[in-house]
């Protein structure tokens, strides 16, 4: 389950920290709803209120099993053009499509998968606004009061570019989708205007410091989505209409919690995979994604029981050795 360490350099780091990388997010699902019945359709898969977005915003939302574990975290994008793009991480992909061609009827809204036909270029970093309105050629207020997941079209020569406002990482980003045969043209562009290429490893370590937990790594199919802490994420709308697996969301917000729930750890050193958390001689969890942050040290995700609070002193325990840490709440202090 645990990814390898990220470890970035301080400039990679810095680059999107303070100013604006540029990453082909094309790996992920992208698929299309349709058709005067989309929103219904899509509202009746995910946790979040579909039928509340106007044309131009979005919202993060996830696809739920039955039990309420979380079979992939999405974002909703309701075009300003007219229907749903939908995208979903890559790990998640195959469940997602699979729930989809399981509950959705295609005459009743129509979906389809375009990942071949359309890329993802995302600019990550406090300037990326600028960096795209300069690639797009457009003012930045053109983005300027876009809140997280609202998009808007922009012209790149005959080509249109749909730009959303992303919320993936912790700083301001933006993602453009445009035609995958422009794909390579755009992104020459954005570096032009400014943007160099963002490590992986950085952009891993920015994820970690906001608490955003990555499918397959922090959350799975046997993850529930408040265990995941996708409810502090505003993920769940709890006065929307049935969705799968809303029966167990609801039972959790309205009368209960979860037993464990994702905190952060600030270790004395790097760790290594597959380390259990203890609280004295219990053991309370283990220890998702790990990172070195330039700017906080060594740190992690991990799953862990919720009694144990925030502020206190646990063990990480690995086949290395155990090792201190302090467990806090997410996202990490700025």
């Amino acid at each position: 389950m645990s990814a390898p360490i990220a470890a970035p350099t301080l400039a990679e780091y810095e680059l999107v920290r303070t100013d604006a990388g540029v990453v082909d997010r094309s790996n992920r699902l992208r698929m299309t709803f349709t058709g005067e019945n989309a929103a219904d359709a899509l509202t009746g898969l995910v946790t979040n209120d579909v039928l509340a977005l106007q044309a131009g915003h979005g919202q993060y939302a996830a696809a739920l099993t039955p039990k309420g574990k979380v079979i992939a975290d999405v974002r909703v994008l309701y075009r300003v053009a007219g229907g749903f793009l939908v995208d979903a991480p890559a790990p998640s992909a195959a469940g997602f499509v699979a729930m989809v061609r399981k509950y959705v009827n295609p005459r009743f809204a129509r979906y389809s998968d375009v990942s071949a036909s359309v890329a993802c270029v995302g600019v990550v970093g406090p300037h990326a606004r600028q960096v795209v309105s300069h690639a797009l050629a457009c003012s930045p207020a053109a983005f300027d009061l876009l809140p997280p997941y609202a998009n808007c079209d922009v012209l790149f020569g005959d080509e249109t570019v749909m730009v959303v406002r992303a919320a993936d990482y912790g700083v301001d980003g933006f993602d453009c989708f445009v035609a995958s045969a422009t794909a390579l043209r755009l992104r020459d562009a954005l570096v032009a205007s400014g943007a160099a290429s963002a490590a992986p490893a950085a952009l891993d370590v920015l994820r970690i410091e906001a608490g955003r937990p990555a499918w397959g790594t922090d959350m799975t199919d046997e993850t529930l989505a408040h265990e995941a802490g996708l409810d502090t994420l505003d993920a769940i709308s709890y006065t929307k209409g049935c969705y799968t697996g809303q029966e167990v969301v609801a039972r959790v917000h309205f009368r209960g919690h979860v037993n464990r729930v994702l905190r952060g750890l600030r270790l004395a050193a790097a760790i290594a995979a597959d380390a259990r958390v203890f609280d004295g001689d219990a053991d309370v969890g283990d220890v998702r994604s790990r990172a070195i942050s330039p700017r906080l040290g060594p740190i992690a995700l991990a799953m862990v029981r919720r009694d144990v609070a925030p502020g206190g002193q646990v063990i990480v325990r690995a086949v290395d050795g155990d090792m201190p840490a302090t467990l806090v709440a997410l996202p990490f202090p700025a």
